[in-house]
């Protein structure tokens, strides 16, 4: 048996993952993570970096509320874009409202809402590194001790001090 051949049976993570996922979102937002990872597609290109869908709410109906099985009736998209790119989406709603009925294959949305906030995620600024003590610390100065100019030398201190706070040595 080749080592390298899917045993049967085996799911990938990502079959696994959206098997728990799916459900939760289903319930909380109406969606579902093909629709989330396909996103860039159906978007295109000119919105697919600025926004993303939130939520689908579906209307409730009388005959579902007294236990009749009513039909299908298309919902409502919410969808986040940052900016003044909003405004340019809400241009293209009848073409976007077609992408996505066409993805799910059934008139699933009739309207979509959109929803002006930060699409994408916020960039994380690292913590400086943890000034060094000891052996390191007297091992990075006997590093720079020859530099001349001063911002040279702050921005290897720098360095040493981020490779070398690690573990204490340099990597080979």
């Amino acid at each position: 048996m080749n080592s390298r051949s899917p045993r049967r049976g085996a799911l990938q993570i990502s079959e696994v993952a959206n098997r728990l996922i799916d459900p939760v979102l289903a319930r909380r937002a109406g969606i579902n993570t093909m629709l989330l990872g396909s996103w860039d597609e159906i978007a295109g290109a000119a919105f697919a970096d600025c926004s993303r869908p939130e939520k689908i709410a579906w209307p409730r109906r009388a005959s579902e509320m007294a236990g009749e099985d009513g039909g299908h009736q298309p919902g409502v998209l919410t969808i986040a874009c940052e900016g003044s790119r909003a405004l340019f989406l809400s241009h293209q709603q009848g073409e976007l409202i077609q992408r996505v009925n066409g993805f799910f294959g059934f008139p699933a949305i009739r309207q979509i809402r959109i929803v002006q906030k930060p699409v994408s995620p916020p960039v994380r600024r690292r913590r400086p590194p943890r000034p060094l003590t000891g052996e390191a610390a007297r091992h990075l100065e006997e590093l720079v001790e020859g530099i001349e100019g001063d911002a040279l030398k702050a921005a290897l201190k720098r360095l040493g001090t981020a490779v070398l706070g690690r573990n204490g040595q340099p990597r080979r």
